[in-house]
């Protein structure tokens, strides 16, 4: 694998996601802007800092320039997106202050919507803890926090500066949280690299320590970087970055409907993958037999493919209906036209989608 940065590609915003001697190339990071006369802030999560207590300090950051937060979904919410500018604020930080999000996906979208807000825009950067936030969500500048009507519809696109993506941050990662980045390694095979869905069902389980996982978290960032290159802000009319949205219609509104943080976000889409393979095989756009190898793949790596417990289709509808995706009022889709290939797809018969829900244990 190599040795050197990712770029992601956006003209004068362009930016490096770091794999290797990420600790040393953070330090020196911290030291440069330092250096510059800049002030650096952080926010985390009371668990990560927990299992990594020494983590930032080692970079360079003092105690009261950390602000620790509450694990979990909850804390994407606007209760802590106002912490988190009182923070910034009651220390007076200004223009030239630099923010790092040090956590999963809750962190990595709420401090980035942070840092787009504040003093209407300062630098941040992504030190992604977990193996769904390596992958795909502190790429790409989608920031934002969740409302009780529905997941992620307040928030800004707002680039990090750069990201570090320290592996040996995920030996402390519990079992259950590395299922569920699981669910996004997965759907980038689904949407864009049969190859590497091919791959993760050859392997015999994967953890933090299986030697394939590097170069598999790089292959991810390399899509999602490819993507969000060719439509940061998703205006595309059909397909673009859009398509990194498989499965996460029906996840958005299960996550909802349960509860914040009943399913993890991983899990939550475990479940939306198996739905979206359904409607593409529903739409004539699959075979019928990639519901068994999708179903058996996201099995494999310890993620549900039905609803734990009986959730209402009317709620599970109605917060389908708040989607950001959709259109015209029509519900619009990620679906699949074989597995490797995603499409765009709008005026999805609203029967049909009852359909998959009761089949996935609505009621």
């Amino acid at each position: 694998m190599s040795t050197q940065p990712l770029m992601v590609q956006l003209t004068e915003r362009s930016y490096p996601i770091h794999f290797s001697g990420v600790a040393e190339q953070l330090k020196a990071d911290v030291a440069t802007l330092r250096a510059a006369g800049r002030s650096v802030r952080a926010i985390s999560d009371a668990r990560v800092l927990n299992a990594h207590p020494h983590y930032l300090a080692q970079a360079g950051f003092q105690d009261n320039e950390v602000l620790a937060l509450p694990a979990g979904e909850p804390t994407k919410s606007v209760e802590f997106f106002s912490q988190c500018l009182s923070f910034l604020a009651g220390q007076a930080a200004n223009r030239d202050c630099t923010l790092f999000a040090f956590g999963g996906g809750v962190i990595g979208d709420l401090a980035g919507y942070v840092a787009a807000s504040y003093l209407r825009g300062i630098d941040f950067y992504q030190i992604p803890t977990t193996l769904l936030s390596m992958v795909d969500s502190s790429v790409g500048g989608k920031t934002g926090i969740n409302l009780p009507e529905g997941k992620n519809l307040v928030g800004a696109f707002w680039q990090p500066k750069a990201v570090y993506v320290d592996s040996e941050l995920l030996q402390t990662l519990p079992p259950r949280e590395f299922a569920a980045g699981m669910a996004e390694v997965i759907k980038y095979g689904m949407l864009a690299d049969r190859e590497l869905f091919n791959d993760l069902v050859a392997l015999d389980g994967l953890n933090a320590r299986s030697p394939e996982l590097p170069a598999i978290v790089r292959r991810c960032c390399a899509i999602k970087a490819l993507v969000v290159a060719d439509d940061e802000k998703e205006t595309a009319r059909s397909g673009g970055r859009a398509l990194l949205n498989l499965g996460h219609t029906f996840a958005h509104a299960i996550e909802n409907v349960a509860g914040y943080g009943q399913y993890l976000h991983g899990e939550a889409v475990g479940i939306g993958l198996c739905l979206a393979t359904r409607l593409s095989v529903a739409l004539k756009q699959l075979p019928i037999r990639d519901i068994v190898n999708v179903e058996r793949i996201v099995s494999q790596f310890q993620l549900p493919c039905r609803l734990n417990e009986a959730l209402r289709l009317e709620e599970l509808m109605t917060a389908m209906l708040r989607d950001k995706k959709n259109r015209g009022g029509q519900l619009r889709f990620v679906t699949m036209t074989e597995i490797g290939s995603a499409v765009t797809t709008d005026g999805i018969e609203i029967n049909l989608v009852k359909d998959l829900w009761r089949e996935a244990g609505a009621e």
